[in-house]
C-alpha cells in the first residue's frame, strides 16, 4: 500500500495510530477528520495530525448532511437501542465513514483505516459502510493488529513517541462528542455501580442546580422533520445548536445505561443528548396525533428493528432503506407543533396541535354528542368477545378435573 486515508478524531486511539501506521506499513497516511459537531475539539486536530506523522489532514463538514441524511430519518422512525439509547455515536459512523471513502476516492488511495477497538461496535459500523461504499479498499484497523493491548498501553506508547493526547491515566473514560449527542465510556465508568462524577458532564446542567423555574419551547414540524422552533423558521444546524443549550441549561437529556454491543459483551455507557431528546419526545407526541392507529402501532415494531440496523452499523442496506421508504411514507401528515414543559432535568408535554390532527372532541366527550351511538358498542363487542364466547362456552361443557 502507498496511501491509507485515516478517519481521525484526535483521540488517543486515533493519534498513535498515525505513528503506528507509518512504522507498520511504510507509507503516505492522510488524515480525515468529520465536522459533525464536535466544535472547538476540531481547532488543534491539524497541528496535532501533521505533528503525528500524517502528511495532511482534510476537515470535512457534513455538519448538515448528518443531519438531514441520517439523523433526522432515524428521528422519524423514532429507533431507539435498548429503549435509551439515542443512538448518537451509532448513527454517526456512516456518515463520517461515508465522508472517509469521498477523501480516499479524491487522494486515490489503496485502504483507509480506522481507530475503533477489537472489542467495540464502531469497528463494525465504519467497516460496513466502507465495504457498501467502495469494496475495492482495504481496510486496516491497528487495534486487531497492533500488540497494544490496553489505554495504559496506549498511553506508553505516545508518551515515548511524544504524541499529544487528550486524556490522561488519571481521566481515563473516552468520550465522542457530535452536534447530536456526547457519550462517555470505558476507564472509571467501567464499574457499573459507580455514579459518574459530577463534574464529567459538558452539555447538561446538574438536575438539582436547574433553574427553579420551568421553561417552556414550542417546536415545529413538517412531514415529521423539525422545522422551527417557537414559530421560527431555522436551519437544521442552527435549530439543533439551540435545542442543546436549552435542553441542557435545564439537565434534560443524561441516560446512563448498560447495553448489549454487537459483538456479544455489556459495556456500560453514559450519553448527553439535551436537545435530540427534546425532538424525539415531540416527534412522538406529534405522532400520537397525526396518525392512525395501526401504522403507528405497526410502526413501533419498525422503530425497534431500525434501531438495532442502526446501532449494528446497517445504514446502507436494503433493509434499512426498505424501512426507511416505509417510515418515510408514514409522516405525510406529521406536521404540526409540539409545546414542552423543561423542569429539572424532566420534559413534559404542555400542548400539541396540527392541521392534520386526528383528534375529534365531539368523539372523544364524555358528555353528550350526536356523533357516536353507544348502542353501537353491544355490537362491537359481541363480534370482538366472539372467540373469548366460544372458548368460555367450550371450557364449560369439559369435565371438571
Amino acid at each position: 500500500m502507498k496511501k491509507i486515508v485515516l478517519a481521525y478524531s484526535g483521540g488517543l486511539d486515533t493519534s498513535i495510530a498515525i505513528a503506528w501506521l507509518k512504522e507498520r506499513y511504510a507509507c503516505e497516511i492522510v488524515a480525515m477528520a468529520a465536522d459533525v459537531g464536535q466544535g472547538e475539539e476540531l481547532a488543534p486536530l491539524e497541528g496535532k495530525a501533521l505533528s503525528s506523522g500524517a502528511s495532511k489532514l482534510y476537515i470535512e463538514d457534513i455538519r448538515e448532511e448528518f443531519l438531514r441524511d441520517f439523523v433526522f430519518p432515524m428521528l422519524q422512525a423514532g429507533a431507539l437501542y435498548e429503549q435509551k439509547y439515542l443512538l448518537g455515536t451509532a448513527i454517526a459512523r456512516p456518515a463520517i465513514a461515508k465522508a472517509l471513502v469521498k477523501v480516499a476516492l479524491q487522494e486515490g488511495a489503496d485502504a483507509v483505516a480506522h481507530g475503533a477497538t477489537g472489542k467495540g461496535n464502531d469497528q463494525v459500523r465504519f467497516e460496513l459502510t466502507v465495504k457498501a461504499l467502495a469494496p475495492h479498499l482495504k481496510i486496516v484497523a491497528p487495534w486487531r493488529e497492533w500488540e497494544i493491548r490496553s489505554r495504559d498501553d496506549a498511553f506508553d506508547y505516545a508518551e515515548r513517541r511524544g504524541i499529544p493526547v487528550p486524556v490522561t491515566k488519571s481521566k481515563p473514560y473516552s468520550m465522542d462528542r457530535n452536534i447530536w449527542h456526547l457519550s462517555y465510556e470505558g476507564g472509571v465508568l467501567e464499574d457499573p455501580d459507580r455514579e459518574p462524577d459530577r463534574e464529567m458532564f459538558l452539555l447538561t446542567a446538574d438536575p438539582s442546580e436547574a433553574p427553579d423555574q420551568p421553561e417552556f419551547v414550542e417546536i415545529d414540524f413538517v412531514q415529521g422533520i423539525p422545522s422551527g422552533i417557537n414559530g421560527e423558521t431555522l436551519a437544521a444546524v442552527e435549530l439543533l445548536t439551540r435545542l442543546n443549550t436549552l435542553a441542557g441549561r435545564h439537565g434534560v437529556g443524561r441516560v446512563d445505561m448498560v447495553e448489549n454491543r454487537l459483538v456479544g459483551m455489556k459495556s456500560r455507557g453514559v450519553y448527553e443528548t439535551p436537545g435530540g431528546t427534546l425532538l424525539f419526545l415531540a416527534h412522538r407526541e406529534l405522532e400520537s396525533l397525526t396518525m392512525d392507529r395501526e401504522t403507528m402501532h405497526f410502526k413501533e415494531l419498525v422503530a425497534a428493528r431500525y434501531g438495532e440496523l442502526v446501532y449494528y452499523g446497517q445504514w446502507f442496506t436494503p433493509l434499512r432503506e426498505g424501512l426507511g421508504a416505509f417510515v418515510e411514507s408514514t409522516q405525510r401528515h406529521v406536521s404540526g407543533s409540539i409545546r414542552l414543559k423543561l423542569f429539572k432535568g424532566n420534559v413534559t408535554v404542555a400542548g400539541r396541535r396540527s392541521p392534520y390532527s386526528l383528534y375529534r372532541d365531539d368523539l372523544a366527550t364524555f358528555g353528550a354528542d350526536s356523533v357516536y351511538n353507544q348502542r353501537d358498542a353491544e355490537g362491537f363487542i359481541n363480534l370482538f368477545g366472539l372467540p373469548l364466547l366460544t372458548q368460555g362456552i367450550l371450557q364449560q361443557k369439559r369435565p371438571k378435573e
